[in-house]
């Protein structure tokens, strides 16, 4: 903790060093396989590059906190992770074009791996924190790059956008991507079962890789596991991507410590989504306490418990937060 800086971050020399780990090798948010292999070649046939996926817009759900804020987050994130064949070297001219300092695109680690071109989806955009005028958006995504060889290699990253409040529209200060932690020798048994869940627990690439890093607590697996006994959970960010610190504060997050996860969809349904059934979101932020988790966060304000136990924020507005002590 003691090598951190600007607002607790590593600084960004590390995690531009860090960033080909994060994409393309296994201890990152890749395991570094192409995402589609060519077929087979035959007598007489042409061999055809693999293509990129489309991929579809992301916009802010009617139940979002301050929904312009997500979205100059993620028009800036699209603008450095996504470019067509032969424009990589375009983004500080995509990101000065959105009204941004360009300057951006050198933090962008992970974002900017070696490719002829890539296709980002954006997972989910998160609140890390919401002020009056200061925020942090987590935005969860996946990527596709096209390597010069022609494959096309499967990725993605958690990135941590700051924000101010500014006129016409909000601006981007720093960006903070994922550096997850190189993958155990042996994972421990809860989180081999939770990577192995399948659509009973939705991983993303950064979480998925905070998961085989060995770096989670299990209580946080095990709490995981039993929820999705009878829900499928979406997860956003479990310990890499998320703000060190409780935004706003001087508290340092559970969630950089492995003792915390999020998780932004219930049985298809987005927590922020005014038509997603309460009753669906309190069974699930009550099973969490049930779970063990000491700290339940969600857009539901819940009585009972310990003290303390249920909190609800314009934060937590999107997402339901489980916070454990070990």
């Amino acid at each position: 903790m003691s090598l951190l800086r600007d607002g607790g971050r590593p600084p960004r020399r590390a995690l531009l060093k860090a960033a080909p780990a994060v994409l393309w090798g296994v201890a990152g948010c890749t395991g570094g396989e192409p995402a589609q292999a060519p077929s087979a070649a035959r007598p007489g046939a042409t061999r055809t590059a693999p293509r990129l996926p489309a991929v579809g817009a992301w916009r802010p759900s009617p139940g979002d906190v301050q929904p312009e804020v997500k979205a100059r987050a993620v028009e800036l994130v699209r603008a450095i992770g996504a470019w067509p064949s032969g424009e990589r070297d375009a983004a500080m001219a995509r990101v000065g074009a959105l009204g941004l300092e360009p300057a951006l695109v050198d933090q962008a680690g992970p974002l900017r791996p070696g490719g002829t071109e890539a296709a980002l989806e954006v997972v989910d955009a998160q609140y890390g924190g919401i002020l009056a005028d200061a925020a942090s958006v987590l935005v969860v995504c996946r990527q596709w790059v096209r390597r010069a060889d022609g494959t096309v290699v499967a990725g993605g990253t958690t990135v941590d956008v700051r924000l101010s409040r500014a006129h016409p529209r909000w601006t981007v200060t720093a960006l903070h991507p994922a550096a997850p932690g190189a993958p155990a020798a042996a994972p421990g048994e809860a989180a081999r079962r939770v990577l192995a869940a399948g659509p009973a627990i939705e991983l993303p690439p950064a979480a998925a890789a905070d998961v085989r890093s060995g770096e989670v607590h299990t209580s946080v697996l095990e709490a995981l596991l039993e929820l999705a006994r009878k829900h499928r959970l979406a997860v956003s960010v479990v310990r890499s991507g998320h703000p060190l610190k409780v935004f706003g504060t001087d508290r340092p997050s559970d969630h950089p410590r492995g003792r915390a996860v999020d998780v932004w969809r219930i049985d298809g349904h987005a927590v922020v989504d005014p038509a997603t059934p309460r009753q669906l979101v309190e069974s699930v932020m009550r099973a969490a306490a049930a779970a063990g988790s000491y700290n339940v966060g969600g857009p539901l304000l819940l009585s009972g418990g310990t003290a303390g136990q249920f909190f609800s924020d314009a934060t937590h507005r999107d997402h339901v937060h489980m916070g454990f002590r070990t």
